[in-house]
């Protein structure tokens, strides 16, 4: 089995690159799924949040996830506040995930703060999608972000260098969807060949 991080910034086609690798043959987990999971009502996740941050951070009894993020993009401090409480319960899924698959697996986590939780995971291969600023930029503001939002969300993350230093292999997304059909193509095929000489 090879256990793989795929990571990027916001707006980089990380999650693209992913459907990509599932249509490909890996299991494909999001690890944004999973911090979604783990807070839900009634979690131990969920307890700690509303224990850390008070009711400002609940709707109707259950967590407004936009309040939360708003909260925590606005202070460094806040945000590592709830990174010590989601980034364990993360982890924690992540790996039942792993236990649960086949031996010969590619089992890929779609990590987005990846170099920001200290590489706390063990993973035989890092894929870094990268893509210029003003790409990324155009494309959440496609999404319908404003232009605060994504400033304070790039500010909140690494760097595309930082990540391309953790990096086994830099899938690059500014071009045509071909293009980074073919990218991914040819990492999938390195990942075979290292899971096969892993066996």
């Amino acid at each position: 089995m090879l256990v793989v991080a795929l990571t990027g910034g916001i707006g980089s086609g990380k999650s693209t690159v992913g459907q990509i690798f599932e249509d490909l043959g890996a299991i494909v987990t999001d690890s944004d799924q999973l911090a979604r999971e783990v807070v839900e009502r009634g979690t131990t996740g969920f307890d700690q949040i509303i224990a850390a941050f008070g009711d400002e951070v609940l709707k109707n009894g259950d967590l407004n996830r936009a309040a939360l993020a708003e909260l925590v993009f606005k202070d460094p401090a806040k945000r590592e506040r709830l990174e010590l409480i989601t980034h364990p319960l993360i982890r924690k899924a992540f790996a039942k995930i792993v236990e649960s698959a086949k031996g010969d697996s590619i089992v890929i986590n779609q990590i987005p703060l990846l170099v920001e939780s200290k590489h706390d995971y063990k993973f035989d291969h890092v894929i870094t999608v990268s893509a210029a600023e003003e790409v990324r930029i155009e494309r959440l503001l496609q999404r319908g972000m404003n232009l605060t939002q994504i400033k304070q969300r790039l500010q909140a993350q690494s760097n595309d260098v930082q990540r391309e230093e953790i990096a086994d292999s830099i899938i690059r997304n500014e071009g045509s969807q071909a293009g980074l059909l073919s990218e991914v193509e040819k990492v999938w095929e390195l990942l075979q060949l290292k899971n096969k000489n892993k066996s």
